[in-house]
């Protein structure tokens, strides 16, 4: 491991660690707190008022650790446009929930309109810069990759559905203490060691959110003292989207971020089936998450047993790497 990516790690945490601090008290006063569902976790009634939009500190620790690194290492520049791209979305959407007191933030219409321009600006930049990273490397297969005019084609559409799903997939594991920041520091670990393997040079930047959400994870386990808020988890999704196509790995989105999409199919199972059924829920809640707890999981073990899954998962996805 180099020197770098060791300094990525430890100055994006203290940069966090030291972040939050000020921020909580800030947001205390801006009455920037959450709200709970009545009909959802009762035990959840109890977080309401806690600050959110923390990921504020994650995205200023990452934006900032990466543009130290950025001069040696350009191919975290596309990663850092999606991340931040991302991020000031989820910053609009939770100013006007949480501050403007607009129940909804950001219209679906609205939010699907930015996003598709973000993700838009992202495929254009590897296009002029680096098109091949819309071949396809292949798990298991020790670096085998599928490329040609028409893999990229194929790959460029894709995207649209992919980073778009993962950022949402992201956006509602976000619904436990520590769940959305345990389960993508593990994924930002795996994709540190796949570019370290496969000479990715992208280090700086998945080191940097390892180490912010580290240092964010100190206020952020049961029971939370700030919420990251849209504004951390589409930024997340960004973060691991744009990794997963600068490295050629949108295919290994599905092994490590397993959670994210599992969440993700909760959500439409569950709303597909309250529609066709005339109101019957196929889970107890969704996301999924929710439905664990309901069946008497604690939050605490919730979020064990998915971060302990993803790492897993992570290690799969290393084999033949």
């Amino acid at each position: 491991m180099s020197l770098d990516t060791i300094l990525a790690v430890f100055l994006s945490f203290m940069m966090t660690a030291v972040l939050c601090p000020i921020l909580i008290p800030f947001l205390i006063r801006l009455k920037v707190g959450q709200t709970e569902r009545v009909e959802g976790v009762q035990s959840h009634l109890k977080k309401a008022g806690t600050p959110t939009m923390g990921g504020i500190a994650i995205l200023t620790s990452v934006i900032l650790t990466s543009l130290v690194f950025a001069s040696r290492y350009p191919r975290i520049i596309p990663i850092l446009i999606l991340t931040a791209g991302f991020g000031v979305i989820g910053f609009l959407d939770d100013y006007l929930k949480v501050v403007k007191r607009k129940s909804d933030g950001l219209l679906p219409k609205q939010k699907m309109a930015f996003q598709i321009v973000v993700t838009t600006i992202f495929v254009i930049f590897l296009w002029v810069r680096e098109p091949e990273c819309f071949d396809f490397l292949i798990p298991f297969t020790e670096g085998k990759v599928i490329s040609g005019m028409g893999v990229r084609i194929f790959g460029t559409i894709l995207s649209y559905l992919a980073i778009i799903g993962t950022v949402n997939g992201v956006n509602f594991t976000d619904g436990l203490d520590g769940l959305s920041s345990s389960v993508t520091a593990a994924v930002a670990v795996f994709f540190t060691y796949a570019s370290m393997t496969l000479g990715g040079n992208i280090e700086p930047i998945t080191a940097a959110t390892f180490g912010a959400l580290l240092g964010f994870l100190l206020y952020n386990v049961h029971p939370a003292k700030v919420f990251m808020g849209d504004t951390g988890s589409l930024a997340l999704g960004g973060f691991v989207s744009g990794c997963a196509y600068t490295m050629k790995m949108p295919i290994f989105i599905l092994i490590v971020g397993l959670v994210y999409l599992v969440e993700v199919l909760s959500v439409i199972i569950q709303v597909t089936y309250f529609r066709k059924t005339g109101g019957k829920r196929f889970f107890r809640m969704a996301p999924i998450h929710h439905h664990f707890e309901l069946s008497g999981w604690s939050e605490t073990r919730v979020v064990g047993v998915f971060t302990i899954v993803t790492i897993l998962l992570c290690l799969l996805a290393s084999i033949r790497l």
